[in-house]
């Protein structure tokens, strides 16, 4: 049979170990905001566990009150890390009021009438109701999937709670002997073994929805373009290889535009790389505003973009360039004093059945169509027809169709 104090050292451990774990995190990626939270349980939860053992050395049960509040405090800010984690909002009010509330209760138990079954229930009562308020959220799909930690703390929340339950049921028929401070019968060392394993892979639940979300960030770091925040040209291309898998199954048109800015360069040599810079990010956010949802923006290098647009006809893809030349120039008719003014020329080309899953075929088509824009003039854009384009540009650009808007 094991005695309390036992048992409450490998808890102090165990909390311990985790909040040194959980430091780490905290101070490597501070922008992990449930980080702090789940630090601060750990060690809150090791400095009032061990609080309890000084009952062994003072006549005194107020040890037990304290340790108890402060564990339950503990869970209450594992909790709250959740809500961080998830960016939902978080209330030091109702934590201070779950404690407080269970303080008051296992105090009123233990100098007013001293009943060690409700000081159970109390205990594991507060434990249990603030994990049970984020069971729906950590086992919730976000984005079409669950978080694999988010999906095991889950699991293991929901059998911490089993397990209150039970200790509190047994605590009140008295199943496997009396209890007390000096010593647990053997059922109820066994659940309290269990609740130190469970809080262990709790925590690592915590560990492993902090990974995957560090990993999807890594994820979204190789697709996004830094300077500007959209697409980049590798999570164009596997979006258009998808597109064009998906239009060869359903015959379903779609067009790419390829969009350069005009006189980028004079841009740089004249007012400077930082000037080039904002007007690439000026015209990105300009750019989203024409968009539809499902479209996708993409910057390929330079002043090159791209505009993929799903499920639409090679008029409908011409509106949206005129949409875009038209913001540019309104753009550009407002701009007075050190403000540069932005031109684009744009090409479009729209996928055939000829086409198929060639990708390099579409995006040759668009850029003979943007050489031609820029051949006439600039400040313009030119479709391709819908013939499929062959492999010798002097043969495509004679399926280039002209349309020039002033």
């Amino acid at each position: 049979m094991l005695s309390v104090p036992t048992l409450w050292v490998v808890f102090i451990v165990n909390f311990l170990a985790l909040g040194l774990v959980w430091t780490y995190v905290m101070r490597s990626y501070p922008t992990l905001a449930a980080a702090p939270y789940w630090a601060a349980a750990s060690f809150v939860a090791a400095f009032f566990t061990a609080i309890p053992i000084l009952r062994d050395h003072v006549d005194s049960m107020l040890p037990l009150v304290i340790g108890g509040g402060g564990v339950i405090f503990a869970v209450c800010l594992c909790t709250m890390g959740i809500r961080r984690f998830y960016e939902r909002p978080v209330s030091w009010q109702m934590t201070f009021v779950t404690v407080g509330v269970s303080v008051a209760g296992l105090s009123f138990f233990v100098y007013v009438r001293d009943d060690m079954p409700m000081r159970i229930f109390i205990y594991s009562a507060a434990q249990a109701i603030p994990i049970a308020l984020t069971l729906k959220m950590v086992l919730s799909r976000r984005e079409g999937r669950i978080n694999s930690g988010a999906q095991l703390a889950g699991i293991v929340g929901a059998l911490i709670i089993c397990i209150t339950v039970i200790r509190s049921v047994c605590a009140f028929f008295q199943i496997g002997g009396g209890k007390s401070f000096v010593d647990f019968n053997g059922f109820q060392a066994a659940l309290t073994l269990g609740l130190m394993f469970l809080s262990m892979v709790w925590n690592f639940g915590f560990l492993l929805m902090a990974i995957e979300r560090l990993r999807n960030e890594v994820v979204d770091l190789a697709l996004v373009d830094d300077l500007t925040g959209v697409a980049n040209r590798r999570q164009l291309l596997g979006r258009l290889e998808e597109t064009c898998a998906l239009s060869q199954r359903s015959g379903e048109p779609f067009v790419i535009l390829v969009v350069d800015l005009d006189g980028f360069k004079q841009i740089n040599d004249t007012h400077g790389h930082a000037a080039g810079d904002a007007c690439l990010r000026h015209f990105t956010l300009m750019t989203q505003m024409q968009l539809r949802p499902g479209d996708l923006l993409a910057r390929t290098g330079g002043d090159e973009f791209c505009i993929l647009l799903p499920a639409t006809t090679l008029g409908e893809g011409a509106e949206i360039a005129r949409r875009v030349l038209n913001a540019c120039r309104e753009d550009a008719a407002g701009c007075a004093g050190a403000d540069v003014p932005i031109a684009a020329s744009i090409g479009l080309a729209q996928w055939t059945q000829e086409i198929g899953a060639c990708s390099e075929r579409l995006l040759a088509a668009a850029d003979q169509a943007l050489y031609a824009a820029k051949n006439e003039g600039k400040n313009r854009y030119a479709s391709c027809g819908d013939i499929a384009p062959p492999i010798a540009p002097d043969l495509l650009s004679q399926q280039i169709l002209w349309n020039q808007k002033a």
